[in-house]
C-alpha cells in the first residue's frame, strides 16, 4: 500500500493518493461485479444490483470522443444504467459537456472529504432515547432501506438486495448500522471496506427529518470511525452532499475535491 500521510504534501499530491487508491486500481465493491480496464478507462461491470459506471479515466480532447462512444455502446449492450462518476480534476475540462452530448444526464454534485481516523472523535454517545444497532441479517437491512427511502425518497430495493448480497459473501467488506428510538428507526449508515487500500468509505448516512439535529449523524460518524481504527483503517472518504458538508468539516474532514454523477439510462 501507499504510505503517504494525509496531513503532508499538497492538496494535488493528496488528490493524486486517492486517485490512486480508489479509482485507478479500484477492486469490485460486491459480489458479482467485475473491474474491467478499457484502454484509458476504468469501469465496473455486473449484473442487478452491482453498480455500473466509469471510475477513472486518462483522456485527452483527442481521446474522450472515442472513449466515450465505446463506454455508451458497452453498457447498452448489457442493458444496464451505467454512471459516469466525473471529477472536477478530470480531463479534459469539458468531459462533463460531452458525457451530455452522448445522452448522460448529470445529478448534483457532491464534495469528496477525507480524514484520518486518527483524528476524529470515536465515541460520542447517541441522543438520549436512541440506540444504535448493527445490521447483520435480512431485518437488519429491511430497517436500513426503509430509513433510507425515509431520508432520501425513492426506492431502496436494488439497495436492499445488493446489501444482502454483501452480507451474505462478504461481509467483512460492510459495517452497517441503524439508530433506534425505542422500537423505530430513525437513522442509518454503513461504511464499506477497500481491502488493499489506506480507505473506507462512508456511504448512506440518512437521518429522517423529524430526528435532525440532534447528534444522531455525529454519533453514527463515530461508531464507524471506531470501527475503521480497530480494523487498522488510516482515512475515511465520504462523497457529501451539501446538507452534511458543513457537519464533517466540523468533525474534521477536508474538501478534496467535486465529484458528479452523469448517469445514462439504456
Amino acid at each position: 500500500m501507499d504510505t503517504e500521510p494525509l496531513n503532508s504534501g499538497t492538496d494535488d499530491e493528496l488528490l493524486a493518493f486517492f486517485d490512486r487508491q480508489l479509482r485507478e486500481r479500484a477492486l469490485p465493491d460486491g459480489p458479482g461485479a467485475r473491474i474491467e480496464r478499457s484502454g484509458d478507462v476504468v469501469r465496473q461491470v455486473g449484473p442487478a444490483p452491482v453498480w455500473n459506471g466509469v471510475l477513472w479515466s486518462d483522456l485527452t480532447a483527442a481521446t474522450a470522443e472515442v472513449q466515450i462512444a465505446e463506454q455508451v455502446r458497452h453498457f447498452a449492450s448489457l442493458g444496464v444504467e451505467c454512471e459516469w462518476k466525473l471529477y472536477a480534476h478530470d480531463c479534459p475540462a469539458d468531459l462533463g459537456q460531452r458525457l451530455v452530448a452522448a445522452g448522460f444526464e448529470a445529478e448534483p454534485d457532491e464534495t469528496v472529504m477525507v480524514a484520518r481516523v486518527a483524528d476524529l472523535a470515536r465515541d460520542p454517545d447517541p441522543a438520549p432515547g436512541i440506540s444504535l444497532h448493527p445490521v447483520t441479517d435480512a431485518a437488519g437491512v429491511d430497517l436500513l432501506a426503509e430509513v433510507h427511502e425515509g431520508a432520501f425518497g425513492g426506492d431502496a430495493s436494488r439497495l436492499r438486495e445488493r446489501l444482502l448480497a454483501q452480507l451474505a459473501a462478504a461481509p467483512d467488506t460492510l459495517v452497517a448500522v441503524v439508530a433506534m428510538a425505542g422500537d423505530v428507526p430513525v437513522s442509518a449508515a454503513r461504511m464499506e471496506f477497500y481491502p488493499g487500500t489506506d480507505f473506507a468509505g462512508l456511504w448512506g448516512g440518512g437521518t429522517l427529518p423529524g430526528w435532525r439535529g440532534k447528534g444522531i449523524y455525529r454519533a453514527l460518524i463515530a461508531h464507524r470511525a471506531r470501527i475503521a481504527a480497530e480494523r487498522g483503517c488510516r482515512y475515511l472518504q465520504v462523497d457529501a452532499s451539501d446538507q452534511s458538508r458543513p457537519i464533517l468539516q466540523r468533525l474534521g474532514f477536508v474538501p478534496l475535491t467535486v465529484t458528479t454523477p452523469y448517469i445514462r439510462r439504456p
